[in-house]
């Protein structure tokens, strides 16, 4: 009895030992659990983004990009009032309040920065370098000094580019003017990309034999003053994608109408307001787009990795009445080939 008590004593005892030793030891085939990573598209459960939206000014097209934007992100599972906390700011055409608009967004350390029109996207990019700033109807990113590459974004700056042909606008000036000389234009002279298109409209206009008379503006106030003085200079008004003279485009238009010089456009709503025609893309949807590339880079998709959209989309906008009311006949191929004609 006393052996076989002695060998079950030394036998607990070594089971005792080989139990502690394993407590203590750390399981060398343990597989290692990786830490989550966020993929492009998903979205953190506990997270409430905060992200600020600067408008330039209140007009249509860019009206309809706000909206497009949250939508876009709602779409994409990034909902205001939810997931998401949306704070838009609108600068009223007023370059200082750009300024103001992006420092607080700075101050205030939001997710995101989304700037609709170019000058709100210069503010915020200079203003804002550690966290994303997505713009929306850029004519020309790069001569903003936003991006150093369409296809490479070299910062934490991206977004969508309502870039048009020029040329295919004046063309469509020729199609209801075939006589056209010259072409008046209207643009805003502190707006880098209204001096883009003005510049691409004078290179297509050499072109095709027409001399661009330019009338350059500052504010809106100075828009209805500025159409006047291209009364007898002009057979006919241009203008461009441009916030500033496209916000106070009723005085354009009833300087224009007590005239009978005829204005066309290029966009969409201008058309709808009382100008003659253009081909437009629908802001609507470059919103939307706006919001959706704003939700893969909130899901973590790199600034660098997300080049800069460009509208490939151009459509033909006719506003029959506004024809008719500066002696314009429309052109049967044009009326044909219009995706809308406005009564």
């Amino acid at each position: 009895m006393r052996k076989s008590n002695k060998a079950l004593g030394v036998f607990l005892s070594v089971s005792m030992m080989l139990t502690l030793a394993a407590c203590g030891a750390k399981p060398a085939e343990q597989p290692q659990t990786k830490p989550e990573t966020t993929t492009s598209g998903a979205k953190p459960a506990d997270k409430t983004y905060s992200i600020g939206i600067s408008q330039f000014v209140e007009h249509p097209a860019l009206d309809a990009i706000e909206k497009g934007i949250v939508d876009g992100l709602a779409g994409a599972g990034y909902e205001d009032g939810k997931n998401v906390k949306v704070d838009l700011q609108n600068a009223h055409a007023d370059m200082s309040n750009t300024v103001s608009i992006a420092q607080k967004f700075a101050g205030d350390n939001k997710d995101m920065v989304i700037a609709i029109a170019t000058p709100t996207a210069q503010a915020a990019a200079k203003a804002i370098a550690d966290k994303p700033v997505i713009f929306s109807a850029v004519t020309d990113p790069v001569a903003a000094g936003l991006v150093g590459s369409l296809d490479k974004p070299d910062k934490n700056v991206t977004g969508t580019s309502d870039k048009l042909s020029m040329k295919k606008q004046l063309e469509l000036v020729k199609g209801f003017m075939p006589n056209l000389k010259k072409l008046g234009v209207l643009y805003t002279t502190s707006e880098v990309n209204s001096g883009v298109q003005v510049q691409e409209l004078e290179d297509a206009a050499k072109e095709m034999g027409v001399e661009i008379v330019k009338a350059g503006v500052s504010t809106g106030s100075e828009v209805q003053l500025a159409t006047q003085s291209l009364v007898g200079k002009a057979d006919a008004v241009l203008i461009p994608v441009d916030n500033t003279v496209v916000s106070a485009v009723e005085g354009v238009l009833m300087a224009a109408e007590a005239a009978k010089l005829p204005v066309f456009a290029s966009d969409t709503d201008t058309v709808k307001r009382g100008a003659i025609a253009t081909y437009g893309i629908d802001y609507y949807k470059m919103g939307k787009q706006t919001g959706e590339m704003a939700a893969r880079i909130l899901g973590g998709q790199q600034i660098t990795q997300t080049p800069v959209e460009v509208s490939k989309e151009a459509d033909l906008y006719i506003n029959e009445q506004a024809a008719a009311k500066f002696g314009l006949s429309i052109p049967e191929d044009l009326k044909k080939s219009a995706k809308e004609i406005v009564k």
